[in-house]
């Protein structure tokens, strides 16, 4: 299904269609030579907004969800990406491990799960589930909404090495976002590859860290194509010593919330835009949609209620938030069957394997659409990827703006490429 967009694709995002189209050959030998430098996640996903002036990466999950919500006519470009993965790490792989989040019960991440568990079952790998949850003592069935079942197990540990009762596997694949910390479990591994590694966890990972990752990335791109990097990239800062709760650090929190807003309006004043500029405010670490605000003014700041202030101040898993980042907003001119969408391109390696639009029928274009009540519909992301068509006018093709949607998402994958590396406990330092 191919959204309406309430606004003609004109002024910047038409111009950065076309220079994006024109500039195909020499964008792909460019991530290729990027590739050769630097190694992708595993497996990635990443939120777009498309303001109809602007398209940028709001969010990029290193343990993505949402595969189920992939077009299922895709499943082979997700196999032979997950193929192509894992013969360049353990080209011996025989069996997969898979640990998922805590809470499992979800019926939506349940065929997420059933989803990935079929990709690498056809990639050639014997996959099983095991479960960091202490609660899960046996083999567990997981009922899922078709009628088939999951089976979850406990985690056996035995000396260096970790798997299930009769199950050695040489590849440990983590789906879960290490919020509340990095288990005892999963620490010192011998000969046995982690993916993601600890340190993309949300235990060390930072926003503030991957958005100045991207503002490179994009720097670099911009000069590739002779634009303006504003147009890709989301202003993003980051706000430390923060307690909600007791109203520690609002006044500093205002300022930056003011200064992005400034920012921003130059911007818009620049290009002609008659837009309201927004802020958001959301944890530097963690996911799940949890405490984020829409900021309006930075006087807003002053009034925060305390219903506000409760959000704010705790995320998943209980984590307190002391850090975050104050983002410029990027409205969303895209809708289908009139609900606000916005793209999530989900990545394997360094391919698109598929999309999908996350679409919320009670948001505004300025908020944040991961939330309780959205709905997720399938991007036609097969010929989109991999077929644009150059010779069509910008704004007149899908294939064509599916196209930017997967080079932007990448963008966001290398930029997570670069915050890997730059976090990676093991990396050697040289003076």
């Amino acid at each position: 299904m191919v959204p309406h967009l309430v606004t003609a694709l004109n002024g910047p995002i038409k111009e950065l269609e076309q220079r994006i189209l024109e500039s195909l050959p020499a964008i792909e030998r460019w991530f290729r030579l990027e590739w050769m430098e630097h190694t992708p996640p595993f497996y990635s996903s990443v939120d777009v907004r498309n303001a109809g002036f602007k398209l940028v990466p709001v969010d990029t999950n290193l343990f993505p969800g949402g595969f189920n919500n992939l077009n299922p006519d895709l499943l082979p470009l997700s196999v032979q990406a997950a193929m192509a993965a894992i013969e360049k790490i353990c080209p011996e792989a025989k069996n997969l491990l898979l640990i998922p989040e805590k809470h499992t019960r979800n019926s939506f991440y349940l065929q997420h799960l059933q989803t990935l568990v079929r990709i690498f079952t056809q990639a050639g790998l014997n996959v099983r589930l095991g479960s960091l949850d202490e609660a899960v003592t046996e083999p567990t069935a997981l009922a899922l909404p078709d009628g088939g079942s999951l089976s979850v197990e406990p985690l056996v540990r035995k000396r260096g090495r970790l798997g299930l009762k009769d199950f050695d596997p040489c590849t440990i694949l983590l789906n879960n976002d290490l919020s509340a910390g990095i288990p005892s479990v999963l620490e010192g591994l011998h000969e046995q590859y982690l993916l993601p590694p600890l340190h993309a966890g949300w235990t060390v990972r930072r926003k503030s860290r991957h958005f100045q990752a991207y503002e490179e990335v994009a720097k670099k791109f911009a000069k590739l194509l002779g634009m303006d990097p504003w147009l890709i990239n989301p202003l993003t800062v980051g706000v430390q010593g923060l307690d909600f709760t007791e109203g520690q650090g609002l006044e500093a929190l205002k300022d930056h919330v003011d200064q992005v807003l400034t920012k921003t309006r130059r911007k818009y004043k620049e290009y002609g835009i008659q837009e309201k500029p927004f802020a958001i405010v959301k944890p530097d670490a963690g996911t799940y949609g949890m405490g984020i605000m829409t900021v309006r003014d930075a006087k807003e700041m002053e009034e925060l209620n305390r219903r506000c202030k409760n959000k704010m101040a705790v995320i998943k898993d209980g984590q307190p938030v002391h850090e975050v980042i104050v983002q410029e907003g990027v409205v969303t001119h895209e809708r289908v069957n009139e609900a606000v969408a916005e793209p999530v391109v989900c990545m394997m390696d360094r391919y698109v394997v598929g999309g999908f639009y996350r679409v919320h029928a009670d948001r505004a274009a300025d908020e944040n659409l991961n939330a309780p009540g959205a709905s997720y519909v399938p991007l036609a992301f097969a010929q989109s990827t991999q077929l644009p068509r150059p010779g069509e006018a910008p704004g007149a093709s899908a294939p064509n703006r599916f196209y930017m949607y997967g080079v932007i998402a990448r963008l966001g994958m290398l930029a997570a490429s670069y915050e890997l590396e730059a976090t990676d406990p093991d990396a050697e330092v040289y003076a």
